[in-house]
């Protein structure tokens, strides 16, 4: 027997990124600069309130919404992270990770047939994401000489009549392109103009360097009342396990996420929220730490691949860079399948972040400055073998 598959989800393709990665767990020996995520353990005293929490038996249920006092901990620290207040109790909803605040988000605001922007390249989730709610995704491609940066023209020149929502992620997932606050302001008189909803997924907005600051959308003018801002602990505070994400937002819109969410999922993992709230109140110190190590691994691959001839935009924020490889005579995929067959090092191909950025490959530097190293030899050889 035949069962038959939704149409929708026999669209759409399987990830990029996992289909790659199913390779190279078959294989030995391989450096990985692929998955996105840290190769830092969580902080202990984070990983210490969750083993409290387990002993003092805190293993039941949560409010749908999520524990009040993690709410509470999160209103406090998106005010002083990003400078907009929101009300613990009806403004936010603890998700689990970003990818279901996302989810929950766009099924809630879409009806068949809306349209979302987004911009190219981007993370693989948002497209599909985007069918599932039924709505129809229009990506705005961003350019590797202008820095990745989205431009408001762009957005305003793609936008039509069934626009309904703008998905924004900066830094961005995988160039870690960041926006100056005076596009962003641009962007956001846009979305007025047109009455857009705005998603921001904010997950790597502690990442910045070279003293930059990040700004989100939701603190420009008339830009809260009309954006779900969405954020969690996976990235910054090295909690990718720990699937802890979370939505702010207009009470009502919240409320229309909160009925699904709650009826598919219930609440996020008691333990992981618990730990969320010692994250918040006292793990700055740690991102911090990691912060300076991840500048310093950026600095050492992006000098890396320029010395041999790959060009390389500095990204100003995430753990990722962007080379583009088109001067090796290869597409980024076939790039990267030669790299990891011959030279045991793992890198994503562009193609799997957007139809616009195949002479591209993505390389994480959330490893070791060890395993970098050694990776950039072993990529400089494959290079030079290309042009021998």
């Amino acid at each position: 027997m035949s069962i038959p598959i939704s149409e929708v989800v026999s669209r759409i393709p399987r990830s990029g990124i996992r289909d790659f990665f199913e390779i190279v767990q078959s294989m030995e020996d391989v450096i990985s600069l692929g998955i996105g995520e840290p190769d830092f353990a969580t902080p202990w005293n984070i990983r210490e309130a969750a083993i409290h929490s387990l002993e003092r038996g805190r293993t039941g249920y949560t409010s749908n919404l999520g524990l009040p006092r993690f709410r509470r901990a999160i209103s406090t620290y998106i005010k002083g992270h990003l400078g907009v207040s929101y009300e613990p109790l009806g403004e936010i909803l603890v998700s689990v990770g970003v990818s279901e605040a996302l989810d929950v988000a766009l099924r809630a605001l879409l009806n068949p047939g809306d349209e979302v922007l987004y911009h190219e390249p981007c993370y693989v989730s948002y497209s599909p994401s985007i069918l599932l709610a039924g709505g129809r995704g229009r990506a705005i491609p961003t350019k590797w000489e202008e820095n990745f940066i989205l431009k408001a023209s762009d957005v305003e020149k793609a936008i039509g009549p069934r626009t309904r929502v703008l998905m924004l992620n900066f830094p961005t997932n995988p160039s870690g392109a960041t926006i100056p606050p005076e596009e962003l302001e641009r962007i956001a008189a846009i979305c007025v103009k047109y009455h857009l909803v705005v998603l921001t997924d904010e997950i790597y907005s502690e990442l910045t360097y070279d003293g930059a600051s990040h700004h989100t959308i939701a603190a420009q003018p008339g830009m809260k009342e009309r954006t779900i801002l969405l954020h969690g602990l996976s990235k910054a505070f090295a909690m990718t396990g720990w699937r802890i994400g979370f939505a702010c937002g207009p009470t009502e819109i919240i409320e229309a996420m909160m009925k699904i969410h709650q009826y598919a999922i219930l609440c996020a993992p008691t333990m992981g929220q618990e730990a969320g709230i010692e994250a918040l109140e006292r793990g700055e110190p740690a991102v911090a730490a990691m912060r300076r190590e991840y500048e310093m691994r950026r600095n050492v691959i992006v000098r890396s691949l320029n010395d041999m001839g790959l060009e390389c935009v500095k990204p100003r924020g995430a753990f990722y860079v962007f080379p583009k490889v088109s001067g090796t005579g290869l597409s980024g995929r076939d790039f990267s399948m030669r790299l990891l067959q011959e030279h045991k090092v793992a890198v994503v191909p562009g193609d799997a972040f957007g139809s616009n950025c195949g002479d591209h490959v993505r390389c994480s530097y959330a490893t070791s400055l060890d395993q970098i190293k050694v990776a950039m030899t072993r990529m400089a050889e494959f290079v030079d073998s290309l042009r021998g």
